[in-house]
């Protein structure tokens, strides 16, 4: 039996769409939400007009996706469910597409493969199961990209439908854009296909006799891009303000990150190791006939990259968008060979990454091993409280969100926070102000649980400054707990 068939009664997109849905489906509840989902929940359950001023201080680049999250809440509910379920959705479509780009390009055989494969890839289960934007902007990086193709097809249908094509690939590129402004490096990619679609159309013209093929296709091209210059253009200027303070904690790109990619953006250094073998195979195998998803994979690393040596920039996640044009490519390597070989590879894949996928299911924290037990921390609090008793956080101006930690598993339920003054939402960012003086903010309570980043035998001693002095005056430590990536103290007089 040579290249894989399938019967053609069935939809080539239905089962890797099917597959990625039961895989990220699985477990979806059982990493609690982390730091960066916490930061999402703030935002989206803010009111329109702290989400605007939200966008206008710290995170522009990511207002349209807490916008959009607004609403999903609110119509949805805020549970780790509801919170989640969008990123499922983006990524059991993102399967779908690219077995239909696949089938579009290449063959049948090559976009269900492709599509499979996407569909067992831990990185699926990774970000299809987080309330961030990377698994939106992998679908419609998808999405935008078949359009392209579709758009780009010989001549033959009415103007108006040509038309109506190159508006449907605009609006894609748009909302690709305003999900994930670094996704937008497919642009160059999809740059080099529509110049290389044009010279090979003007070729074909000219041994014709005729001519201006080349700028049929570019001109509606580039216009195609002034809905993205003109809604994603004043973004990308804000957020470029907000650089410093958003991108803190990045360190400058390295040579070394590039051969750690493949594993950081699969979420599994042998399964990405296996898929760039894949994608090389198909490259030497296809030639020219690989421009589209070859370029969709390494123009967008390699600008990242150049500008992430210069510019803190350079996040492996912010790169997930590029890994369906690689499983293409290695989707087109397994059609050329039997039916069963080519899925018991597939399904090797799927075991190799299972490691990954279970760690991946325990937490979001990397390592691993670096568990933030929010959950836990919030379970010690609600179980031993008492109608008076305060809340403190230690530190509260880090990137670990302690209070919004547990604002979301207490709800309203929570200690009073005694220190606050003002709220994330009143400040327009994801922090918080506390009181000048603590001493007299804590002046006649009796019991403060003490929430504190880190394991610490003594924490009374490790808090520093005033809310330290404070704390300690006249208040001796009761019980200590643990939970992993945390202390809480219960604190009285």
């Amino acid at each position: 039996m040579g290249a894989m068939s399938m019967p053609r009664q069935l939809p080539v997109w239905l089962p890797p769409a099917l597959l990625a849905l039961a895989v990220t489906l699985t477990g979806v509840t059982g990493a609690q939400l982390w730091r960066d989902e916490l930061a999402t929940w703030s935002a989206a359950t803010r009111p329109v007009g702290d989400l605007v001023r939200l966008a206008g201080t710290i995170d522009a680049a990511t207002g349209p996706y807490y916008l959009f999250m607004h609403a999903w809440v609110t119509g949805v509910g805020d549970s780790v469910v509801a919170l989640r379920l969008p990123a499922v959705l983006a990524m059991t479509a993102t399967a779908a597409l690219t077995a239909v780009l696949g089938a579009r390009l290449y063959s049948r055989s090559a976009g269900l493969l492709a599509g499979l494969l996407f569909a067992l890839l831990p990185s699926t289960s990774r970000y299809g199961q987080e309330a961030r934007p990377y698994a939106l902007a992998t679908a419609l990086a998808v999405l935008s990209t078949l359009l392209l193709v579709t758009a780009l097809d010989p001549p033959g249908s009415r103007p108006a439908r040509r038309w109506a094509r190159w508006a449907g690939y605009a609006a894609a590129l748009a909302a690709l854009g305003l999900t994930h402004l670094v996704a937008l490096t497919l642009l160059p990619a999809h740059a080099v296909v529509v110049l290389a679609t044009a010279r090979g159309q003007a070729g074909r013209q000219r041994a014709l006799g005729g001519s201006g093929a080349h700028r049929s296709i570019v001109r509606p091209w580039l216009l195609s891009l002034v809905p993205v210059v003109l809604l994603v253009g004043p973004l990308v200027v804000v957020a470029h303000g907000q650089r410093a303070r958003q991108l803190d904690w990045v360190d400058a790109a390295r040579p070394a990150d590039l051969a750690a990619l493949a594993g950081g953006v699969t979420q599994s250094g042998v399964v990405g190791g296996l898929l760039v073998g894949l994608a090389a195979l198909a490259v030497a195998a296809l030639g020219r006939a690989a421009l589209l998803p070859g370029t969709a994979v390494l123009l967008p690393v390699l600008l990242v990259f150049t500008v992430g040596a210069l510019v803190p920039l350079w996040v492996p996640r912010y790169l997930v968008f590029v890994v369906p044009f690689g499983c293409l490519l290695a989707g087109v390597a397994l059609a050329g060979v039997p039916f069963l070989p080519a899925l018991t590879i597939v399904a090797l894949a799927g075991a190799l990454g299972l490691p990954a996928q279970a760690a991946l299911r325990r937490t979001h924290e990397w390592p691993r091993s670096a568990l933030v037990d929010y959950a836990g921390a919030a379970r010690i609090v609600a179980d031993g409280q008492r109608p008076a008793d305060a809340i403190v956080y230690s530190p509260r101006d880090g990137w670990l969100f302690l209070d919004l930690g547990m604002a979301y598993h207490l709800d309203d339920h929570r200690p009073r926070d005694v220190l606050l003054t003002a709220s994330p939402a009143r400040r327009g960012d994801l922090w918080a102000t506390e009181c000048a003086r603590p001493a007299q903010c804590l002046a006649g309570v009796d019991r403060v649980w003490l929430v504190m980043a880190g394991r610490h035998g003594d924490p009374l001693a490790a808090v520093s400054g005033a809310k330290g002095d404070a704390l300690r005056a006249g208040r001796t430590v009761e019980q200590v707990w643990h939970p992993p990536g945390l202390t809480v103290a219960l604190i009285r007089r």
